[in-house]
């Protein structure tokens, strides 16, 4: 990677260890790697991004769609997808969780493009969204010179984007908070916590490569810490416990662990236990990916008290959901035609989206959750490639 393109500091970290941090890093960020770079108050949307509130009913429906990973040549029916989703469910917030974009865009129009053209049916139907980062939304900045940052800039362009400015010190792009106001009255009743995964894990720390581990990355502490730290400035405000759900690209530990009913086992009387303890439904194609360390996310969850949930992607052919010690862990299913899916004539069997029910019952939420697949929308399940030509880009987008 040459100096000419702008790098994240996710991508530094990917690239060359902790020692690579220190040297190309400014030092705050690299104390926030460490953990001892106090949280920050949570960034805000735009001045003029809309605010979220409960329907007169009570309720309030999200929709999650997850690694809709193409180029600027996005495949339809990835876009038909969300299209006929959005029109059947009509959220009122809708999210991509990870991997907007994959590696093929080769230049900073093209990173515009496909981002377009996957925000394009939120935006036309005015329907607030956000997105969170995942592992391949930066495999272009070689080639397109596009980092997080940028990626950022241009989602807060849109009109009905809810994305957040970086906060300083905390790792990452983009960590959000996004509340929904009560039905009645302007006080906060939920909240969606949406969170920056990563990407790689770096080559070696302290002389040690990765060998035998996985490579994905994790949330570092001082986001785990940002968690704690907004989650009780939240409480002491409110007078109470602010319930909410929390988006990120990469599972945690704790998805395996559910699955199986336990840390070392593997065996179909294990799974058939962690299915029956904690009510598993849904299915699970291949193994999770978390990255080598346990980021302690899941153990603040519990201490706090406040996040029914937690809700992944990047491991496109699951889309299970269980209730793990009270908090649900689950995945919504790959979104985009143009990525890996099941083997063979089954390959865009699982395209699809996951929908949350939300119900208001005095200071508390029920959720309900389910998901959504092509195969039931009408959308053609060939295992093929179908580009399209990219969506034009509004006047605002194209001078970004």
């Amino acid at each position: 990677m040459t100096e000419q393109f702008p790098v994240s500091r996710r991508a530094i970290l990917a690239a060359g260890g902790l020692g690579a941090i220190g040297a190309a890093i400014p030092a705050t960020t690299a104390h926030a790697a460490s953990g001892r770079v106090p949280a920050s108050p949570a960034g805000s949307p735009s001045a003029t991004a809309p605010k979220l509130r409960f329907r007169e009913d009570g309720t309030f429906k999200v929709v999650q769609f997850n690694d809709t990973q193409d180029d600027e040549r996005t495949d339809r029916r990835t876009v038909e997808l969300i299209e006929k989703t959005l029109d059947a469910e009509q959220p009122d917030f809708a999210l991509i969780n990870g991997d907007v974009i994959t590696g093929g865009c080769e230049t900073r129009l093209a990173v515009k493009q496909a981002i377009n053209n996957v925000v394009w049916p939120m935006e036309r139907r005015g329907i607030p969204w956000a997105v969170t980062y995942g592992n391949h939304d930066e495999d272009s900045l070689p080639q397109s010179g596009v980092d997080e940052a940028m990626m950022l800039e241009f989602y807060r362009s849109y009109d009905f984007n809810l994305n957040a400015e970086n906060i300083a010190g905390v790792t990452g792009t983009g960590n959000t908070i996004v509340p929904i106001r009560s039905a009645h009255g302007g006080h906060d009743a939920f909240a969606l916590w949406l969170l920056d995964s990563g990407r790689y894990a770096p080559d070696a720390i302290d002389g040690q490569d990765f060998a035998g581990y996985p490579t994905w990355d994790w949330l570092r502490m001082d986001q785990v810490a940002w968690y704690r730290d907004e989650s009780a400035r939240l409480e002491q405000r409110l007078g109470r416990k602010l319930p909410g759900l929390m988006f990120i690209h990469i599972a945690l530990w704790e998805h395996r662990f559910m699955w199986w009913g336990g840390v070392d086992t593997r065996t179909e009387a294990d799974a058939a236990r962690g299915r029956v303890r904690h009510g598993i439904v849904g299915e699970r194609n291949e193994d999770e990916c978390p990255g080598p360390f346990n980021s302690g996310m899941f153990n603040a969850i519990l201490e706090r008290g406040d996040v029914r949930g937690v809700f992944v992607g990047h491991d496109h052919v699951n889309d299970y959901v269980g209730d793990y010690y009270g908090v649900l862990l689950g995945y919504a299913p790959g979104t985009g035609f143009g990525a890996y899916g099941l083997p063979g004539a089954e390959r865009n069997r699982m395209r699809g989206g996951r929908v949350f029910e939300l119900t208001q019952d005095g200071d508390d939420v029920a959720i309900a959750t389910r998901v959504v697949y092509a195969r039931d929308l009408g959308i053609d399940l060939t295992p093929n490639d179908q580009p399209m030509e990219p969506t034009p880009l509004a006047p605002k987008q194209a001078a970004v």
